[in-house]
């Protein structure tokens, strides 16, 4: 029988990813974002939107908002993942808060009128978040299945068996 110290240890997806360069990319990337995206709107893009028409303006509204709630969405989502990174908390925790996070219903929404007065820079934020968007719902996903799969080998009626067959004739205190 394995001691402690030679069990086998399942690695958790989420904590290595979120310890990963490749996450740490996709984190400076997000929380960039979110800054130049406020930026943008509190400086250059309110001098744009007064050059715009009425269709213009509310598809400016428009497009800010969903720009901002898409951000704001991506930005909460790298915030947990960062958190399990930093052992702040425990990936269990993240799984509970993570049904806050609605990643699904951020992409474009329907085409408005006014929408090809939009500034140049505004379409260019909008782009760009929705490829980190498409990035993160990949990740997102890898990260569903992995749960998936340690729910499902956590409740295999063998693993069960095992278990209790371990604290049967494991070590006793």
């Amino acid at each position: 029988m394995a001691s402690a110290e030679t069990s086998p240890v399942t690695v958790d997806f989420m904590v290595r990813f979120a310890a990963s360069e490749q996450f740490d990319k996709v984190f400076r990337e997000g929380m960039g974002l979110v800054e130049e995206t406020a930026n943008y709107l509190d400086g250059p893009g309110r001098q744009d939107a007064r050059l715009l028409d009425r269709h213009g303006a509310v598809a400016y509204a428009a497009e800010s908002m969903r720009l901002t709630t898409r951000l704001m969405q991506l930005a909460s989502w790298l915030l947990l993942q960062r958190a399990i990174g930093a052992g702040e908390m425990k990936p269990e925790e993240v799984r509970r808060e993570r049904h806050r996070i609605s990643l699904a219903e951020l992409g474009p929404g329907n085409t408005l009128n006014g929408t090809d007065q939009l500034p140049k820079a505004l379409l260019d934020i909008i782009a760009r978040s929705l490829a980190l968007h498409q990035r993160v719902l990949k990740f997102d996903a890898m990260l569903k299945m992995q749960d998936k799969a340690s729910l499902a080998a956590n409740e295999s009626p063998v693993n069960n068996q095992i278990d209790r067959i371990a604290s049967a004739f494991g070590p006793r205190s």
